[in-house]
Parts: structure tokens; sequence; C-alpha cells
């Protein structure tokens, strides 16, 4: 994925490093989740992306695009991923067709944590 860092002072003399990723507008899959999705960079960008320097970045708004179609997939998962403390690859794992199927009551959510839905 594409993103940005730097190092920079804060005002009390500290050191941070801070960084963003960079989005563009959704591709046909992520457009019904969210209008806007992370760039993903082919294999192909990686050096090109990483390498160029601050004066010569013109070149680089031609990478900041959707993802190719086909590159993602979407899925239902488990709104155990609400829950900052529940961790695994599990997670990711299609959900089951009902939260019945999943062991779930429905509409669950985690403890202390709201819906956004």
């Amino acid at each position: 994925m594409a993103g940005i860092w730097e190092n920079w002072m804060a005002p009390d003399g500290s050191e941070l490093t801070s960084c963003a990723l960079i989005t563009t507008s959704a591709n046909e899959i992520m457009a019904p989740i969210h209008h806007r999705m992370p760039v993903i960079l082919g294999p192909q960008d990686w050096e090109t992306w990483l390498q160029t320097s601050e004066a010569e970045t013109g070149h680089l708004k031609d990478l900041l695009v959707p993802a190719p179609e086909g590159l993602l997939r979407a899925h239902a998962v488990s709104t155990k991923v609400n829950y900052v403390a529940n961790q695994g690859p599990e997670l990711i794992e299609p959900a089951p067709e009902s939260a019945a199927e999943a062991g779930e009551p429905e509409g669950a959510t985690s403890p202390d944590q709201g819906t956004l839905f």
C-alpha cells in the first residue's frame, strides 16, 4: 500500500515518526463498502514509490489509482472484529450466513462497543 512517513520534532523536543496511508476512490468491489480505498502498489511500482526524491514526485500521481478489478475480494466477517482484544487469523474468515450459525446473538457487538450500523 502506498504510504508516507516523516520524522519530526514535537513541541516537547522529542522526535516522532508519523505515517499515513494514501487513499483514492474506490474500485467496483470496494464501492459498496466505502467510497475510498488504499492505493495498492504493484511490485513493479515499489522501487519507484520508495526511491523517488522530493524534487521529482510529479509522476507519482499516476500511481494513485484504484486497485485493478480482480485483485481484491470482499466477504462478510464475524462481528468479533469489532473488539480490539480479539486476535487471530480466524477473524478474517468468511462469516457464516447468519449470526445464529456463528453462535453470536443477533446484532452482537463487543463489550462497551457500539455499532456503526
